[in-house]
């Protein structure tokens, strides 16, 4: 439930903390004190569109903070924020905070973490409901009607929902087959010749990077021939600077022992030797290396224009062209085996199907019979509200098959007619502001028992009814209020002596200043302002009386 309201700075309202409770809490003030302006400050912590005009004369920002209790969140509200990847101490009030800037900046904020205000409208249907006499949403809204008869009835709406998903699943499936086949046969052909060409080139995935290299290699020893052959004409025959060097060593090694100094002269000149073999070594191994051989370049080169001319051909690289056979092959396997393929989708979508038309057939009965008694219900309460000629019907039609979908194959609306004879139409087409008002409340009423948001809100739903009316409506908010919080706007005593606590909402002018404030009353206050209720401007002992009366008798 709604716990507490703390407002500062919106439009009248210089700063505002109001507590609530459970039970039926009921707001009464002169026309224009303020009350709007109490529901826009709830409907901009709530999502609202924020609008700059809210924001106090000449203050730079405004906030509302609301925060709810519950013994544990509503399962859309924990699964809203778990997706949002939002973090709650167990038990911990539910606190929403919205920042408004007078250039017309806002921020939103979930128990002091800064959320988008998408999330805070994604949860707000689950926190606060309200009602005016004008509302086109809630109940008045035929897209809403569906979920509110499905509650109202208990119905199996996710079997429905799992059947839908696995039937699109099956036919999709069975589309998409249908389609690959029609597309694989019509090129066929195309796809043969294709295959052959391929087969014929028998690409492998990695050829063309080693035919790439080796091509390097050679183009690099046909530039590098002419150097390769000069410098292995240094290192062989019989008069090559390295065969005289092996001579001059052995003829050193024979006179190394006559002097020290011819020692080391031999011992330098044999590292010499070993290391220009070794440098011939690495010499003959590159040449190997590089070894240029006119026909095989061509051929590499051949190779390579033939795979990549492949590859542009087929839209993919050359070591993709494997891949691309297979793919080749897997189509022509699918028209070949294409009908089985088919055959056994087609099986599995008509299962499919009969289960979801079984589930939500049962669901289609479901809705009819409780259809019914949601229509005696509502009926029950319209002739105390004084809608004794109007009639209330809650339309189930099953629609073409063209219109089914996840929630089952009705379409579902609430329709009313006002006089005998008329026509059933739509809620809004039909009831004027005070006729909605009463035939939302009757609803309401019916569907009190089948859950809902956790705060009702209901703005000058008595408006123009007075008397026994009056009186009904305000034994009826009651009611709906003992099971949990409801909020009421209202300018009729006989609905504010039925609230469990009373806010009185007053509008004072210093100068030029002017201010809203909403004040909680205590039981003799509350006599008061219900007999200024009765009796206008000036208050007499008469309505004080009266007040006593309809105080007593609640």
């Amino acid at each position: 439930m709604l716990s507490r309201l703390s407002i500062r700075n919106i439009v009248l309202i210089e700063a505002l903390d109001l507590d609530f409770a459970r039970g039926l809490g009921v707001l009464t003030g002169e026309t224009g004190a303020g009350k709007s302006i109490l529901l826009d400050a709830l409907g901009l912590v709530l999502g609202n569109r924020a609008d700059s005009g809210l924001v106090r004369a000449g203050e730079a920002r405004a906030g509302v903070t609301a925060s709810f209790d519950f013994a544990a969140l509503p399962p859309q509200v924990l699964a809203v924020i778990d997706d949002a990847g939002l973090e709650l101490e167990p038990g911990e009030p539910l606190i929403l905070k919205r920042q408004l800037k007078a250039d017309g900046g806002s921020k939103a904020f979930l128990n002091d973490q800064p959320v988008g205000v998408a999330l805070l409208r994604e949860i707000a249907p689950a926190l606060v409901e309200i009602h005016g006499q004008h509302d086109d949403r809630g109940l008045v809204n035929a897209r809403g009607h569906r979920a509110l008869l499905d509650r109202f009835a208990g119905g199996e709406v996710a079997g429905v929902e799992a059947a839908w998903k696995d039937w699109r699943a099956a036919r999709d499936a069975l589309d998409n087959a249908r389609a690959q086949v029609d597309r694989a046969a019509e090129d066929q052909d195309l796809l043969l010749a294709h295959l052959a060409e391929l087969t014929t080139i028998a690409p492998e995935a990695g050829e063309e990077d080693e035919l790439a290299s080796a091509r390097a290699q050679m183009q690099k020893g046909e530039k590098l021939a002419d150097d390769l052959a000069a410098l292995q004409h240094l290192w062989t025959g019989s008069d090559s600077a390295l065969a005289r060097m092996r001579g001059g060593s052995r003829r050193l090694d024979h006179i190394a022992g006559e002097h020290e100094l011819l020692a080391e002269a031999a011992a330098a000149l044999d590292r010499a030797v070993i290391e220009a073999s070794e440098a011939e070594d690495a010499l003959n191994r590159a040449a190997d290396a590089l070894a240029f051989d006119p026909d095989e370049l061509d051929r590499i080169e051949t190779r390579l224009f033939e795979l990549r001319a492949a590859g542009r051909k087929h839209s993919c690289q050359p070591d993709d062209l494997p891949a691309k056979m297979i793919e080749m092959r897997a189509a022509l396997d699918a028209i070949e085996g294409g009908n089985e393929h088919i055959a056994a989708l087609e099986q599995a979508a008509q299962k499919a199907a009969l289960v979801y038309r079984e589930k939500a057939g049962a669901l289609h009965d479901l809705r009819r019979a409780a259809a019914k008694r949601l229509d005696a219900a509502v009926a029950a309460e319209l002739a105390p509200l004084k809608l004794d000629a109007a009639r209330f019907q809650t339309s189930v039609i099953r629609q073409v098959e063209e219109r089914w979908g996840a929630h089952g194959m009705d379409a579902v609306e609430f329709l009313i007619s006002t006089n005998p004879g008329a026509d059933f139409a739509p809620l809004a087409k039909i009831a004027s502001g005070g006729e909605l008002s009463r035939f939302i409340l009757a609803l309401k009423v019916a569907l009190a028992e089948e859950g809902g948001a956790a705060t009702v809100i209901f703005d000058e739903i008595d408006r123009g009814v007075g008397g026994a009316v009056a009186d009904a409506i305000g034994e009826r908010l009651a009611r709906l209020a003992s099971g949990g919080q409801l909020l009421a706007v209202t300018h009729s005593p006989q609905v504010a002596a039925r609230g469990d606590r009373h806010y009185m909402i007053a509008k004072s002018s210093q100068g030029t200043v002017t201010r809203t404030s909403v004040t909680p009353l205590t039981a003799a206050e509350r006599k008061e302002e219900i007999a200024r209720m009765l009796s206008g401007a000036e208050v007499t002992d008469e309505a004080r009386a009266q007040a006593d009366r309809l105080l007593v008798r609640v």
